[in-house]
């Protein structure tokens, strides 16, 4: 099967059948996008995998984009008559802390992250998030 598989291969374009004696392929490094490769791995050869919150994806668990989502644990009409029946007066409800875990295209999709340009992907400015307010985004909404 081995020898079948070179003798295909000889001849095209990407494998010429023979090169000049002493003449070995120069390997250009592949151009990198990110200075991370998209994952914090560093030094570890395999990490976990983790499901995506949003669509069951399996991720790494380095290349998982997470976020923290705080919610109350009543809606706000339910407190409200929590807090007349309740016989403390200064008691605070506890808050639901959910950690999300996005897959790359979740994440984009549901603008949890943004697409940024090389120059904001390289410089420090770039990787603080500043989530936009509710009403300041560019879209004029409906």
């Amino acid at each position: 099967f081995g020898s079948r598989l070179s003798t295909a291969r000889a001849g095209s374009p990407r494998f010429p059948a023979h090169s000049p004696v002493g003449a070995s392929p120069v390997l250009k490094a592949m151009p990198s996008k990110r200075r991370n490769n998209g994952r914090s791995k560093h030094g570890r050869g395999h990490t976990a995998i983790v499901r995506c919150c949003n669509c069951s994806r399996c991720v790494p668990k380095d290349k998982a984009i997470k976020r923290f989502q705080v919610r109350n644990m009543v809606d706000a009409s339910s407190q409200r008559d929590l807090r007349d029946a309740s016989v403390y007066s200064t008691f605070v409800l506890p808050k639901l802390y959910m950690k999300m875990l996005y897959c790359v295209s979740c994440a984009i999709h549901g603008r949890v992250v943004r697409v940024r340009n090389k120059v904001l992907r390289a410089s420090p400015e770039g990787r603080i998030y500043v989530r936009p307010g509710k009403g300041k985004g560019k879209g004029g909404g409906k």
